[in-house]
């Protein structure tokens, strides 16, 4: 009989513990919308931010992978049909590939047969075309990594500004409760604005690296290619 008051007990304990548990998760997200929302219509402004960066940063991330990824075989391909005079195979191949390396090379065949810095400057040209497609929408990315902290601050500044106001409405009598409720609604832009803008600044030099990556690539190609065609073709 001990035993199944015992039992009861701590089954009557433990459903305490899950209503508890229960009680204090509904109160953080209570506390959390009260806190978004205390932050006024500037939190609503940083959350757009923030979707417009994750929207650039994946999209950007996507088509930088995909303009990395490249046949190792490709110039060995190109070179052989070059060297064989097969001009028309080499640009299928190109374009078969669609990466911005290809485009660069395929730019660069389909000036073969005119002097040699006419050729280097077309595929010059089309190598900074295809770097300014990869680099598409990433300033806006900088922009909001430098902006969403800045317009959190503003709000601080404007929540601040009300804050005091309020006091002086209240005769200027400090009080501690009203002068610190203003000053933690006042910097929760601030906070909003950093979650915003530290993961876009991140994200922005990441991206920014893995481009210069693909810049090395696209001139060790431009190399190869012109090494290809100082060579003598096959007969």
């Amino acid at each position: 009989m001990n035993m199944f008051l015992q039992a009861a007990e701590g089954m009557a304990e433990m459903a305490e513990g899950v209503a508890e548990t229960m009680e204090v998760t509904t109160a953080t997200k209570m506390s959390f919308w009260t806190l978004f929302s205390s932050g006024g219509w500037l939190m609503w402004v940083l959350v757009l931010l923030g979707a417009i960066a994750i929207y650039l940063f994946v999209e950007r991330f996507v088509a930088i992978r995909k303009a990395s990824k490249m046949n190792l075989s490709f110039m060995d391909r190109i070179r052989d049909k070059i060297s064989e005079g097969n001009v028309t195979g080499a640009l299928e191949s190109c374009r078969r590939a669609g990466t911005p390396i290809a485009h660069m090379i395929e730019k660069g065949i389909e000036r073969i047969g005119r002097p040699m810095p006419e050729i280097q400057n077309a595929i010059e040209n089309q190598a900074n075309l295809e770097v300014s497609r990869l680099s598409a929408g990433l300033p806006y990315l900088a922009m909001i990594s430098g902006g969403a902290p800045m317009i959190g601050f503003l709000g601080t500044v404007i929540g601040l500004v009300q804050a005091f106001m309020a006091m002086e409405g209240m005769g200027g009598t400090v009080d501690i409760s009203v002068l610190a409720g203003g000053m933690y609604v006042a910097m929760l832009t601030t906070v909003g604005g950093l979650i915003v803008g530290i993961p876009a600044y991140f994200g922005y030099n990441y991206l920014i690296a893995r481009i210069d990556k693909v810049v090395f690539q696209m001139e060790a190609n431009s190399i190869a290619f012109m090494d290809i065609l100082n060579q003598p073709v096959r007969k």
